[in-house]
């Protein structure tokens, strides 16, 4: 076999593990999503029981405003459990995104070396040309750089004004019920 067709073979398994290990990030988030939304229907269910065996166990009215005041407020509910899609999408997406920014340094690297083993090889009188190319290069990895800088940055302020925005609507459901 010849060696081109050797780096070829090896990186198309690098590939493909690669792949399989985003897939089984990507399935292992799907399955927390997935057991958090049988819990939670769990115990919506669950409660749901216990609030109906209570009302059939009323004898006053006064008994329902028992009931009414052991029941968590659904705001709550809502954003705890928001809280915990927002975790596990979160876990999810920084593991696909730590991986993805490795390969791809692994890739930029190989291309580098590349270039640079052809630029190497360049005739006479090109170095104008080479030490434009480079410059090039290293202007593309900067803007990449701070692309996926300004990214990262753009996932956390919405992270945190999400978390924000459910703290604020569960002081709003608590302040609304406590004035009825």
């Amino acid at each position: 076999m010849t060696q081109a067709a050797e780096q070829f073979l090896n990186t198309a398994k690098t590939t493909m593990a690669d792949l399989n290990t985003m897939t089984a990030t990507t399935m292992a988030g799907f399955s927390k999503l997935m057991e958090l939304n049988m819990a939670t229907a769990q115990a919506a269910m669950a409660e749901a029981a216990e609030q109906m065996q209570a009302a059939f166990a009323m004898k006053s009215p006064q008994d329902l405003t028992a009931v009414a005041g052991q029941v968590p407020p659904v705001a709550e509910k809502a954003a705890a459990y928001g809280r915990a899609v927002a975790g596990i999408v979160t876990e999810t997406g920084t593991a696909l995104t730590k991986a993805t920014e490795a390969k791809f340094a692994e890739m930029q690297a190989q291309a580098i070396a590349g270039i640079e083993t052809a630029m190497k090889n360049a005739p006479a009188g090109s170095e104008g040309a080479v030490a434009a190319f480079r410059n090039a290069i290293a202007a593309g990895q900067a803007s990449m750089a701070t692309a996926q800088s300004q990214a990262k940055h753009a996932m956390e302020t919405a992270g945190k004004q999400f978390a924000s925005a459910s703290e604020m609507a569960v002081k709003a459901a608590k302040s609304a019920s406590k004035t009825k």
